[in-house]
């Protein structure tokens, strides 16, 4: 990659020097802990008198409340900052293994009765449902070990996201209250989430269904409970009944990878009609709705086509690799090939990625503050850039990529035309940093 751009040892001194001053700057702000100034005892006391008078009753409060201190390890998880990026096909290889889906295939046939019953109830398919199962707790066997009171109410005096959390922890004494859990025995995730399908409280109380009559909800010993109320949430976010979440896709020479976008909405027709056909060589399935094609790793990736389910699954979890793997696992389990991933190898450290952010701002493309997150404004000024570049605009920071934009950097700044200051709100064609980009030659065309 370094001979095929021809870097410099001034553009990799650049990028060395920027790379460790972001690592810096996100290991700093990973560190430095925004906790309420308040003791946890005096806000715990606070809290109680809040919770009391919302009808939150005294025994619930001494039971969930008894000798608690607060859980260091939930603000350290909660503050962690991921190394890596992760890759689609390194995600994928790790949730879609060969013991997932023995074990999912196992669990489909020791439950098919249940299975079936829920998905005549809901629409939703038992495979797809037990895809959720499996990334979720690995099928029951990973419900989690943190006491959910403990962690939500450290996390609510911890005051980065103290809001969302005392939210939270109120429903969560709710379900206690109600007699479906004892607070000792509401174990989960650090963050709350608990059960076999992982729901938080708020969801919990919306959502959970008591499917097997008993008189109360328990997703973590009643499998009834867990999957009707998995479906049920499903459902009432919109699943429809007889369509895929997505379908790889084989995209024709000429694509146009600007269209790529979770955002850009077609009917099917109109894909057919640009030459995207079923990757297995099939019939694209008939949808009610309108579809988009995505790239999870690239240009040089799996291309799939997604449809309205695939929304549904992005409300469940807001990550594009869970909603694909999902998908993906729920085509193992039902007997289908899935796919084998490829595209370019390697991502890009959260330091390059703040790196890469900081560049693309000097060289005239907002990407926002340089926190090594790749959100929809990262995406956008990588698009524009290499639509600049004549590369293909794909929006995915790729080494190359990184590479690319160093390079470029490097060479814009050495003719002094770098904008400086806050990051524009839009490509300023007209800026002295702009016009360097137009004559700055650091790769194909």
């Amino acid at each position: 990659m370094v001979d095929r751009f021809g870097s410099s040892l001034r553009a990799l001194s650049c990028l060395r020097e920027r790379a460790v001053g972001a690592a810096l700057l996100l290991v700093a702000g990973s560190v430095i802990p925004a906790h309420a100034q308040v003791a946890f005892d005096d806000w715990l006391a606070a809290f109680r008198q809040d919770a009391a008078a919302q009808g939150i009753s005294a025994a619930t409060l001494d039971a969930a409340f008894a000798d608690v201190r607060p859980v260091e390890r939930a603000i350290e998880l909660d503050r962690r900052q991921p190394e890596f990026m992760q890759t689609f096909s390194d995600y994928l290889a790790r949730r879609v293994t060969a013991t997932q889906l023995a074990r999912g295939q196992a669990a489909l046939a020791a439950n098919a009765g249940l299975f079936d019953a829920v998905e005549a109830q809901y629409g939703v398919p038992k495979t797809v449902l037990a895809a959720f199962w499996g990334l979720e707790t690995q099928y029951g066997t990973q419900l989690g070990g943190f006491n959910i009171p403990a962690s939500l109410a450290t996390l609510a005096h911890d005051g980065r996201r103290s809001a969302f959390f005392r939210g939270q922890l109120l429903d969560a004494l709710r379900i206690v209250d109600a007699g479906h859990v004892a607070a000792a025995d509401m174990k989960g995730s650090w963050a709350g989430a608990m059960g076999h399908m992982q729901f938080m409280p708020t969801t919990f109380r919306a959502y959970a269904r008591d499917a097997d009559g008993d008189g109360r909800i328990d997703l973590w010993r009643s499998l009834p409970d867990a999957l009707y109320s998995a479906a049920n949430y499903l459902n009432q976010a919109g699943w429809r009944s007889a369509e895929p979440i997505a379908v790889a896709v084989r995209l024709p020479q000429d694509f146009d990878w600007r269209r790529a976008r979770v955002a850009n909405r077609l009917p099917l027709a109109d894909w057919v009609a640009a030459g995207v056909a079923a990757a297995d060589g099939g019939a694209l399935p008939a949808v009610a709705g309108r579809s988009a094609i995505v790239l999870p790793q690239g240009w040089q990736g799996p291309a799939f086509m997604v449809f309205d389910n695939f929304d549904v699954v992005m409300q469940w979890n807001r990550s594009v690799n869970y909603a694909l793997a999902v998908a993906q696992l729920g085509e193992r389990l039902a007997g289908g090939s899935g796919v084998m991933p490829a595209g370019e190898p390697g991502a890009l450290s959260t330091a390059q990625l703040a790196a890469l952010q900081q560049s693309l701002n000097e060289l005239g493309f907002d990407a926002g503050t340089p926190d090594g997150l790749l959100g929809p404004l990262t995406q956008s000024a990588i698009r524009r850039y290499q639509v600049v570049h004549g590369l293909p605009a794909d929006a995915y920071p790729a080494p190359s990529v990184f590479a690319h934009v160093e390079q470029t950097h490097a060479a814009v700044h050495a003719a002094g035309h770098l904008a400086q200051g806050a990051p524009p709100s839009s490509v300023a064609h007209g800026s002295s940093a702009s016009q360097a980009l137009q004559k700055t030659d650091v790769g194909p065309r």
